[in-house]
């Protein structure tokens, strides 16, 4: 089979192009170059360039096929722009989810296509698997990858049936040590580099410079909201989804103001960096922000009420199920297991369909429900589907 392995310069993608070889296909590497903008950068981060140095130097021990492709005017368009705007909005995007849905599996993909692929394989911590129902018709499922502390399952939540079709994860079903190892025994250049961190394809950024790039600085206040505050009293029943979805409305009465800070757009809840307050007995978070009035709220300790709500709302144009035959109908109740950020560890809640959208109730209260951000909701190890948390 004629499989095109987007070889990202890094350990995993260099074992997965090693393993597909090993398996008898055809292979072919492809770098992706996605970010030119250093602005907001931090220093010390690998650039692209050394990216691809290391990919090409894995295709030739490989002694594989080796191609390039800029695709960073699709990566701003789909993606960086995206990131602004869903900030100005006073939401929290999640750029590397966004990223393997429309660059790797969209742009990517099809630029794989015109090389010929059948198949686009990366190393990403994931499995999949394939079943034909009794009609003959085939379903793809999205799996945890086997190593718990390397799963980016979370990150492929929003990927299509048509998508998966296409896809290959050569190392899901491996341990990172073993990816190491792997690497080192076939004396690939990749076998001993660090792992990538921080923004898909930008890297690790001072956000709020990364975020000036479109978003003006504004001096607004910070006030900080206390623990027995009334607004942390929701008067409802435990099942009231609805009721406990809503975020916590806090207004500058609520409490008292405390500093300054250079944007509202620029936080997001459960930050503890980057208040510029001291002289406190526990770290302060942020519970709140509102852009409209360009008003931080903070509270101080871990235990905050106001960093804990039990339920969130996705309205129905930003549910995403991986297999649509597993859509829940309106008045439907179903247990899953769910996550709302990567490497949370799952958490049980019942997903209610409702007319405006899907609810999750989750037994116990979550930290730092945040708008924009992905859930994704688990069958045991297969992801059944993911949403934009829209409050």
């Amino acid at each position: 089979m004629r499989v095109v392995v987007g070889l990202s310069g890094g350990v995993d993608s260099s074992v997965a192009a090693y393993l597909l070889k090993q398996q008898g296909h055809e292979v072919i590497g492809l770098f992706m170059r996605n970010w030119h903008d250093t602005t907001g950068t931090l220093e010390g981060d690998c650039p692209w360039y050394d990216d691809q140095v290391f990919a090409e130097l894995v295709a030739k021990r490989l002694d594989i096929e080796f191609h390039y492709v800029d695709l960073s005017k699709e990566y701003r368009e789909r993606v960086v722009e995206y990131m602004f705007s869903e900030y100005e909005k006073g939401r929290t995007p999640n750029p590397d989810v966004l990223c393997n849905r429309e660059i790797k599996f969209d742009v990517f993909l099809k630029e794989a296509l015109k090389l010929g692929a059948e198949r686009v394989a990366t190393g990403h911590y994931c499995r999949r698997e394939e079943q034909t129902d009794s009609e003959g018709v085939t379903h793809y499922k999205l799996l945890a990858g086997s190593d718990p502390n390397k799963d980016q399952s979370y990150f492929l939540c929003q990927l299509t049936q048509e998508q998966l079709s296409y896809a290959m994860f050569p190392i899901g079903d491996l341990l990172k040590p073993e990816v190491r190892r792997i690497a080192e025994e076939q004396k690939l250049a990749t076998a001993k580099r660090k792992d990538s961190q921080g923004i898909c394809f930008v890297g690790k950024v001072d956000l709020p410079v990364f975020l000036q790039q479109k978003l003006a600085t504004k001096e607004g206040n910070i006030h900080e909201i206390l623990p027995h505050s009334p607004r942390f009293v929701k008067n409802c029943e435990q099942d009231d989804y609805r009721t406990l979805s809503e975020p916590y409305r806090l207004t500058v009465r609520d409490g008292k103001k405390i500093g300054t800070h250079q944007g509202a757009h620029f936080y997001t809840i459960g930050q503890r960096k980057g208040l510029g307050i001291g002289g406190r007995k526990e770290s302060l978070f942020v519970i709140g922000t509102d852009v409209k009035d360009n008003v931080i709220y903070v509270g101080e300790g871990d235990n905050h009420p106001g960093l804990y709500r039990k339920a969130l709302h996705i309205l129905n144009e930003d549910i995403h199920w991986v297999d649509p035959s597993h859509a829940m109908q309106i008045g439907e109740r179903r247990r899953y297991m769910v996550r709302i950020r990567y490497r949370q560890p799952l958490q049980g809640a019942e997903l209610i369909m409702d007319e405006d959208g899907l609810y999750i109730l989750f037994d116990e209260p979550q930290r730092g429900i945040t708008a924009g951000q992905f859930a994704a909701w688990y069958d045991g190890e297969n992801v059944e589907g993911s949403g934009v948390i829209e409050k």
